[in-house]
């Protein structure tokens, strides 16, 4: 590995100095309580849960006791080669069906089995050698990509100031690693020293928190003249630290270098998975590996997840042994009696040598091995096939998932994946989405849109929110459906409201600027010097160029400018700033520079301001300041924040445009666009040297009151400031975002979003993806702060918190409207007292009245802590959704997780069930495929069982009518190929191609979707139905049968039947009853099913012929060509019972369908009358009905603009123009 020339870069800057809060540094001490570990709380090192030794530099240590450090190999698969057999095999034998299996596969082997054994052991071994070979597969694909990560390469320290590629895994406690720009870090690394001078390094940490924004870290003085590759060669030095543990914003420890010890806090470490931003390279030394890293302590055990309907099948599956149970006693009873009364008169049936299996003397003993007989008898009634046939179908339906076009991103090359093919029916039953923001929402970008400048409003662009709301009102009806994909599909120049009243769209064009989609020709190309207050929108754009924590990079292929800025919002304010022509292009340690374009007569002119303070945003303060001189010697403070917190600070005289920009404000809101007010302050030079002063005194102060003092000071010059103007920016979605959250809403899902990001943050993106809307009301959770002892804090903490909740819980309570709206926004401070036991169910049911509920702040536990307590507490199922590793808890903890396959790893990925390129398929994933794999496996199982209880009951009708001997009425080859072959295809088929619907009317009327989460097709009702109706049909294929051929001549030469000939027909009627059943019970036929389920009959027919042509067929033989074809009662009975099995549920169906039709059938009909073309008003109608009422989402959006709109007109001339251009 090459050394790095020229050491340090950009001028030996000191970016520090810039930092007000996140880049203090306290003095360093020899071991005294000022610099040591007790400053920091460090004072519990080595002692429990602080035992951790780190020897730098000397990894060998660490691979050997007393040590022994995991290596940094990390797994997130189920299984491992050791582990694999039993853990699989366990998997198999959880359901109770192979269990049942399993016990007459052994009692096979006794003389009491009624079967060969290899008949009963075969079938088993099939089904769980073909489940786990799929499990086995599956659990392989995640190995693989486990693989990629840990053979990611980064440079290691190899001894004598040289540096080696080796891979992630092949990394060790102790070892000195260079990371270099846009890489990943290895492992929880220990910052020794950086590119910069001073040792500032930024860090991504979007895989952990989910924010985007870049945080700052700094390593110790002592350790940045380690600058260089041949600097390491004599480095040693050892650090005491706490245990691994999963807190991602706490560290706790010291390092011991030349005989001094040095505290270590949280902005020294950086975490594994984050990633090193706008800085060449770095330098650090491993102090947690693989599975002790922090992020994967964040990681819960792969879990094993069953559907819900696979539980279920359990309960039937008890229900289905229990009638085997009974009935089985009922025939080991009835044998007993014949044994001891009646087998001693039949002579004709005495044994050769007495046996204890028909003991007349024993006939208690002879009625329990018959019990045994009859449980493998009559294990009929439980499917064997039916676990590896909806394997086989899941497996397929996974297929289908994959290759769907519909779900594949063009950006990226990637399909949607099933990574496992156990929950595609919980894909139907949603109750309750929990997404990540990051990643999964947003995609990072933010578009300068609009401004608001001495009470002017500037930008002419048009948000998709009032176009739509245009759209609506123009068609001059409500129940119009209104396609949310027209909004961004524009194509009209003008939309008229109402008479006399147009809305001017213009043509939709794309910005050529990223991150800057202003359009207003007052302002561009100097424009603006001719407006007006031509000196207030100076200072407006001043302030853009001016005031935040950017640094510009030049690219050195094409010389352009790119901005690398802490949050989305500054890159697109600088961006917006060049644009208007005061371009930021230089930044040293003391000053900015800014070129200016239209504020000199002679051309450009580059200006120098020398910043004296920066005052960072953060989440409490909601604003951020620069305090600078200008080249006239002026000091200014420019400041931008939250409208709320800048309106209570403007001085008397700074409240001129105060009324129009907050209607400005509300506006931009209602439009769904970020907004920030701008303001700025003229100081005295004695008021800032005194004010300076006191502020420097706060920054060096030492205490856990650093930061409140800070605060308190800064409060005090963001004061008496003027009010500029206001910015308006949009937060770029991923694409469809909007109109997928719409789509989802309408279909009755509630969508939670759990976030790393600071509130304002999430609140924006709640607005822009239209979880929150204008008018909505919001119920903030948070804890105050104190300076109360920390356990006086925690119990006032509690007790504020439950006050919050109550108060929240009786506002929705008193709530008359039935059309308001709460939204839920909690943070991570919050939430930690929220999911205590306590308290978790108050905060529960709080959200569960809630529209929506967005969770900030929160750590990856505390989101696998949400989903654990949605899921557990709401008891529906639970889908969580997320792109980065701080979403692996949750994804692992929902009833189904989907990964996001971005661009920032694979984690996510690696650990859900689903993956998707983009959020927007999530819409498909379940409105379609969710809808269909429900009602396919749903119907499937209910056949199922319908077909085994119509054929089992038939046996057990026939032992009873044979004095319960265990005699089987059917051959052993037409039990054996009854649910293999003659009836397995055409229930495949089912499971595999049925549609009630087709997948457009899926997504247009998105209700159908709660067919699944209200379990409509496997509730009891329609279980308990298909059983009786399996039981009806077993009673009218036996008794008919019997009674038909009783005493009837069948044959030519006046022979009655016997059991053989009425065997094959009550096998024939079965045939043709379960095959006639599954073909009414199918909505959509191809050329598929009719050849599955047709061919299924045709195939008995043929097996019949040649069985019947061979020797070993015995009683069987030539008995369809010489004994049942010729006669006219084998086919008249066929026909019979056929029609007596299916009729009642045909008239159930015709029934249901004309007097009490779901959704579903209502729509087949239109569809079948080609109602939908001939009558578009009834089909939009229609359409309309079909979505849940829904408090959120774009439509309900739109609908609130809509009389916001109607409202305005009502005070407005009918000759009134709405001109907008976008």
């Amino acid at each position: 590995m090459g050394r790095t020339g020229g050491g340090r870069r950009r001028d030996r800057l000191r970016w520090s100095k810039l930092y007000t809060f996140s880049c203090f540094r306290t003095p360093a001490t020899s071991g005294d309580a000022a610099g040591g570990p007790s400053a920091h709380g460090g004072s519990a090192v080595g002692g429990p849960g602080f035992t951790r030794v780190v020897h730098c530099n000397n990894s060998a240590v660490h691979r050997r006791k007393p040590l022994k450090y995991p290596t940094n190999y990390i797994s997130t698969t189920k299984y491992n080669v050791l582990t694999f057999l039993p853990k699989a095999i366990f998997e198999q034998f959880r359901r109770v069906a192979n269990l049942y299996f399993l016990l007459t596969a052994i009692l096979s082997l006794t003389p009491v089995c009624p079967f060969s054994a290899v008949s009963m052991i075969a079938p088993l071994a099939f089904v769980v050698g073909l489940s786990m070979i799929k499990e086995g597969v599956e659990d392989w694909r995640r190995f693989m990509q486990d693989m990629k990560v840990n053979n990611r390469k980064v440079g290691v320290h190899k001894g004598d100031g040289e540096f080696e590629y080796r891979h992630w895994e092949d990394l060790a406690v102790g070892d000195v690693v260079k990371v270099e720009k846009d890489q990943f870090f290895p492992a929880d690394l220990l910052l020794l020293s950086s590119s910069y001078e001073d040792g500032i390094c930024y860090v991504e940490t979007m895989n952990l928190d989910g924010e985007t924004n870049l945080k700052v870290k700094r390593s110790l003085e002592v350790t940045l003249p380690l600058e260089e590759d041949e600097s390491f060669k004599d480095f040693r030095g050892i650090i005491r630290c706490e245990d691994p543990n999963p807190n991602l914003y706490t560290f706790v420890g010291n390092l011991e270098y030349e005989r001094q010890i040095y505290a270590i806090d949280p902005f020294q470490i950086l975490l594994r998975d984050s990633k090193l931003r706008n800085t060449s390279f770095i330098y650090g030394v491993v102090i947690f590996t693989g599975h002790d890293s922090k992020v994967m302590q964040n990681s819960t055990e792969s879990p094993s997840k069953r559907s819900t309907i696979e539980k279920k099948m359990d309960m039937i599956i008890y229900i289905l042994f229990s009638v085997l149970v009974l009935i089985s006693l009922i025939s080991s009873i009835g044998f007993a009696v014949r044994i001891k009364f009646d087998l001693p008169k039949w002579w004709y049936l005495q044994p050769e040598k007495a046996n204890k299996l028909d003991d007349p003397t024993r006939p208690a003993l002879s009625g329990i091995f018959h019990l045994i007989t009859a449980l493998i008898l009559y294990g009929y009634l439980i499917p064997i096939s039916l676990y590896v046939s909806i394997e086989l179908v899941k497996v397929l339906q996974a297929h289908f998932i994959n290759q769907d076009i519909h779900m594949f991103d063009e950006d990226t090359g990637n399909t949607a994946q099933a990574r496992t093919s156990n929950l595609n029916e919980e894909l139907g039953q949603v109750h309750t989405i929990l997404s990540d923001k990051t990643g999964t929402l947003t995609c990072n970008q933010m578009d300068f849109l609009k401004c608001s400048i001495a009470g002017v409003s500037y930008g002419v662009g048009s948000s998709e929110v009032e176009i739509a709301a245009a759209k609506h009102m123009a068609s001059g009806n409500d129940d119009q459906d209104i396609q949310v994909q027209d909004v961004w599909e524009n194509n009209e120049d003008e939309i008229q409201l109402v008479e006399g009243v147009t809305f001017s769209v213009g043509r939709t064009r794309k910005s050529s600027v990223k991150g800057f989609s202003f359009e207003d020709d007052r302002l561009m190309q100097g424009n603006w010097t001719n407006e007006p207050n031509s000196s207030t929108i100076l200072l407006f754009f001043r302030i853009l160029a001016l005031c935040h924590t950017a640094i510009p990079e030049v690219n050195e292929a094409t010389g352009a400018l790119t901005y690398e800025a802490e949050s989305p919002d500054e890159g697109a304010f600088l961006v917006a700033a060049r644009e208007f022509g005061f371009e930021f292009f230089k930044r040293t340690q003391s000053s900015v520079f800014v070129r200016e374009n239209f504020t000199a007569s002679n051309g450009p002119t580059e200006r120098e301001f020398k910043v004296l303070n920066l005052l960072e945003f953060n989440s409490k303060r909601k604003r951020m300041s620069v305090i600078l001189k200008d080249e006239d010697g002026q000091i200014l403070l420019l400041c931008k924040g939250a409208d709320s917190i800048i309106f209570e600070r403007l001085a008397k005289n700074g409240r001129v445009f105060e009324a129009d920009t907050t209607k400005h404000l509300n506006d931009y809101g209602e439009a769904g666009l970020r907004t920030l007010a701008l303001s700025y302050r003229v100081l005295d030079e004695s008021e800032y040297s005194a004010w300076n002063a006191e502020f420097l005194r706060a920054k060096t102060s030492i205490g856990p009151d650093r930061e409140l003092q800070l605060e308190h000071v800064s409060d005090l010059i963001e004061r008496e400031l003027i009010l500029v103007g206001a910015t308006a920016v949009e937060d770029k979605l991923q694409k469809g975002v909007p109109q997928c959250i719409d789509r989802l809403a309408q279909a009755g899902l509630k969508i939670w979003v759990l976030t790393g990001d600071k509130m304002e943050t999430a609140i924006n993106i709640g607005y822009a993806c239209s979880l929150l809307r204008q008018g909505m009301r919001r119920i903030c959770l948070s804890i105050p702060t104190g300076d109360q002892v920390a356990q006086d804090a925690k119990k006032a903490a509690k007790e504020s918190l439950m006050l919050q909740i109550a108060n929240g819980s009786q506002m929705v309570k008193l709530e008359k409207d039935p059309d308001a709206a709460f939204a839920l926004v909690i943070d991570g401070k919050a939430l930690t007292f929220a999911l205590e036991d306590d308290m978790k169910h108050m905060f529960l049911n709080l959200a569960i009245e809630c529209a929506s509920v967005i969770c900030c702040r929160v750590s990856p536990k505390q989101k696998a802590l949400v989903t654990r307590l949605v899921k557990e507490g709401i008891g529906k199922t639970t889908l969580a959704i997320g792109d980065g590793a701080n979403d692996v808890g949750m994804i692992q903890e929902a009833d189904i997780g989907v990964g996001i396959s971005g661009v920032e790893g694979m984690q996510a990925v690696m650990a859900s069930d689903f993956s998707i390129s983009q959020f927007r398929f999530l819409e498909r994933l379940l409105v379609v495929h969710g809808h269909w794999c429900y009602k396919r496996i749903a119907q499937m199982i209910c056949y199922f069982f319908y077909k085994n209880i119509a054929f089992g009951l038939t046996i057990f009708y026939f032992e009873a009518f044979a004095g319960f001997s265990g005699q089987s009425v059917y051959d052993d080859w037409f039990m054996l190929l009854f649910n293999v072959v003659l009836t397995s295809l055409p229930v495949i088929s089912l499971g595999v191609f049925e549609q009630d619907v087709s997948s457009e009317i899926c997504l247009q009327f998105p209700a159908l979707y709660q067919q699944g989460p209200k379990n409509l097709f496997f509730d009891w009702y329609r279980i308990l139905g298909w059983m009786a109706n399996g039981l009806y049909s077993s009673l009218a294929i036996f008794f008919l049968n019997i009674c038909i051929f009783y005493d009837q001549a069948i044959r030519s030469g006046g022979q009655t039947a016997d059991m053989a000939a009425v065997g094959t027909t009550m096998f024939t009627c079965i045939i043709w009853a379960v095959n006639m059943q599954i073909a009414l019970t199918m909505s959509h036929f191809t050329w598929i099913q009719h050849l599955f389920v047709w061919g299924s009959v045709g195939t008995w027919y043929l097996f019949i012929i040649v069985y019947g042509s061979a020797l070993r067929s015995r009683d069987n033989y030539q008995i369809l060509l010489e004994v049942l074809g010729p006669a006219p009662l084998y086919w008249a009975a066929t026909l019979l019972v056929t029609a007596a099995c299916n009729i009642p549920y045909l008239i159930h169906i015709s029934y249901q369908r004309s007097c009490n039709p779901l959704d579903h059938h209502v729509i087949q009909e239109i569809k079948y009358l080609k109602k939908d073309v001939e009558d578009q008003t009834m089909w939009k109608r229609e359409r309309s009905k079909a979505r849940q009422r829904t408090k959120i989402g774009f439509t309900a959006r739109v609908d609130a603009k809509i009389k916001q709109i109607r409202g305005k007109l009502h005070k407005k001339a009918p000759s009134l123009t709405i001109h907008t251009v976008s």
